[in-house]
């Protein structure tokens, strides 16, 4: 079971981190509404379909794969790096909710709406300046649960105890 788990975090943690690099390739392209708003629609549709398929399924699979390791895993009770990981990977489920998925969907719903004449133009949102900024962040936690788990620093506790953990058991 163990090993299931690491499998899966370990997983997830790869289409997260492909999922958001891509994103941030998509959203590069993304032309101004008013330029081309064709494919400004597409590209919009695109990056709601990476986050709704891709991103939030890798992300709760590496965060639900990691609290049963945590649950399962005696050895990971006491250890502080584990807790830090615990405490980032729910950051970033919540960052990624709240400053990725809702925007993008959000766009990628007023594209539709002007598509089907029910908008004005002038709507659209003519940056994703704060959604990149986001994945950028999103992008360095994440980066930094990964360096986290493979050199699991030791943090010293109350009677200076280690909180490594071997890797017959990580």
């Amino acid at each position: 079971m163990r090993k299931l788990m690491k499998f899966g975090h370990t997983v997830g943690a790869i289409g997260l981190l492909g999922t958001m690099l891509s994103l941030l390739v998509v959203l590069a392209a993304l032309p101004q509404p008013a330029d081309d708003i064709h494919s400004y629609a597409v590209l919009t549709e695109l990056v709601d379909r990476l986050a709704r398929w891709l991103l939030l399924p890798s992300l709760t699979v590496t965060l639900v794969s990691g609290l049963l390791a945590m649950a399962l895993g005696t050895s990971f009770h006491g250890a502080g790096w584990a807790w830090l990981k615990l405490a980032t990977g729910v950051l970033m489920f919540e960052g990624t909710l709240l400053t990725v998925q809702g925007p993008l969907q959000g766009e990628a719903e007023l594209a539709r709406q002007y598509l089907a004449g029910s908008i004005t133009i002038d709507a659209l949102a003519s940056s994703f300046w704060a959604v990149r900024n986001s994945i950028f962040i999103l992008g360095g936690v994440a980066v930094f649960n990964v360096a986290i788990g493979v050199w699991r620093p030791r943090f010293s506790g109350r009677g200076g105890e280690s909180s490594e953990v071997t890797e017959e058991h990580g």
